[in-house]
């Protein structure tokens, strides 16, 4: 599931370096989560068993600190004093001779004028203790609104304009081939990304979607389109919009702020099964999630057609992750997730850790801890269906208490500082080799959290936790 000039918001000045205090984050390993707290928290021990060298000995991990920049994964496997093979010489710059890179200070956006949903719920009338819109609200906001209607309802409206159009007896000499087509295209994973429309993708309804929160990407590295890149995107929220506008359209400006990379968002199989919504998939540049697609994808395209300038983004936390999706809270499931490590590693691409501060803001739904019955039934249409059905609400299309609409809340995508993988590691990775790599890529998860949160979640109600 990403108008060449975006309204997201001033572009970052890197000259500008943020220069904080020094951060000691202390991280307590559990079989279960992990908790990432900076100075003035109670320090919690950590248990050395949960890091075990492949030699055996017991190994602690190095605490994320803002003052210094991750290794990349060349660097780090060489400090373990393990060999590495030499990777193949390149003409742009290793990221492990930029080790004094530290974040850049991310410029806040404008206050808040009349027009915003702040004064707009000031203004709004109540009956039977629901808060209504009032009348005066300006044009562009109810485009807004109706650019995210579009969107949450895509689904429904393109599987029945297909039961619609098998209605009419006409349209069966086109349908029959169509659905043939459908149960043998491979548009979805052989990576040639032909359908792609950069028309569509540039729409001007991505730009009134994008304003409605408003969502902003905020890019911290430059990337090379010489790289093949695997972009992690978290959390997985509700519905993942931040997801779709950064990586699905061009409304945050993606190809501005990487130039020559063509950027694939990654989503379930299944979606590929539904007519009419799976070709408008393929439209907007998105691809299946399988080995295959992912495989293909970053194996092809580039100028020596080596998959050179080719991405992809995926969702990891996946569809359990949008269970734990609770405002002010960050809950991510990363600590058994190690598929997009072996990808990275098999494909010799390197990984883009990217954290959406406020997509959890969007929704409200039951805790699990105050309705278990509930969670229960969700844990098991998981394991049966491999979807999840969220018990959430939202704000209406005229009211701002009740409905299925994501609320007016930002959402700030942070690009995060690349990993480098120096060079394919076969199909059949190291197991010590993804876990290094799976570490580096946990503490430059961290090392977001702690360096931006307090401008992007000043509200949260407790900090990042890593659960299994």
């Amino acid at each position: 599931m990403t108008s060449n000039d975006p309204p997201a918001g001033p572009a970052l000045d890197l000259s500008q370096v943020h220069h904080s205090p020094e951060k000691v984050v202390t991280v307590a390993n559990t079989s279960n989560e992990r908790v990432a707290s900076t100075n003035g928290s109670k320090p919690v021990k950590v248990n050395a068993s949960d890091q075990i060298k492949p030699n055996g000995e017991p190994r602690k991990r190095k605490p994320a600190q803002n003052n210094e920049s991750p290794k990349s994964y060349a660097a780090a496997a060489s400090a373990d004093g393990e060999p590495v093979q030499d990777a193949t010489p390149r003409s742009n710059k290793r990221l492990d001779e930029k080790e004094d890179e530290e974040y850049p200070t991310i410029k806040k956006g404008s206050t808040i004028r009349r027009g915003t949903s702040q004064t707009n719920e000031a203004e709004a009338w109540e009956a039977g203790g629901i808060r209504f819109a009032p009348v005066q609200v300006p044009l562009v906001r109810r485009l807004q609104t109706a650019a995210v209607l579009f969107h949450c309802m895509s689904i429904i409206l393109f599987v029945s304009a297909f039961w619609f159009t098998c209605a009419n007896p006409f349209a069966w000499p086109i349908l029959i081939p169509y659905l043939i087509h459908l149960s043998t295209s491979t548009a979805s994973t052989n990576g040639n990304l032909a359908y792609r429309s950069e028309w569509l993708r540039s729409l001007p309804l991505w730009t009134l979607f994008a304003g409605y929160f408003p969502a902003k990407l905020h890019k911290t590295h430059d990337l090379s389109p010489e790289r093949k890149y695997i972009f992690g995107y978290h959390p997985h929220g509700i519905i993942s919009h931040g997801a779709w506008l950064a990586f699905a359209t061009n409304a945050l400006g993606f190809a501005d702020k990487f130039p020559g990379i063509t950027n694939s968002l990654l989503t379930l199989d299944s979606n590929f099964r539904l007519p009419f919504y799976r070709d408008w998939l393929l439209l907007m540049g998105i691809r299946s999630v399988s080995k295959d697609s992912i495989w293909n994808t970053l194996s092809k395209g580039g100028p020596n057609n080596d998959g050179a300038g080719r991405a992809v983004s995926i969702v990891i936390g996946g569809a359990r992750e949008s269970l734990e999706a609770q405002p002010g809270t960050l809950r991510l499931i990363l600590e058994g997730r190690k598929g997009f490590i072996k990808m990275a590693l098999r494909t010799g691409s390197d990984l883009v850790p990217v954290l959406a501060f406020g997509e959890n803001d969007l929704y409200d739904q039951l805790s699990p801890k105050t309705h278990p019955l509930v969670h229960k039934i969700q844990m098991f249409v998981l394991k049966v269906f491999k979807f999840t059905v969220p018990a959430l609400h939202g704000r209406g299309v005229l009211n701002y208490d009740v409905g299925l609409m994501p609320y007016r809340r930002p959402v700030n995508i942070v690009v995060g500082k690349p990993i480098e993988v120096d060079r394919p590691h076969g199909n059949q990775p190291v197991q010590a080799d993804i876990d290094r790599l799976h570490e580096l890529y946990v503490e430059e998860i961290e090392r977001i959290w702690n360096e931006y949160k307090d401008q992007f979640a000043s509200g949260r109600t407790s900090e990042l936790k890593l659960i299994s």
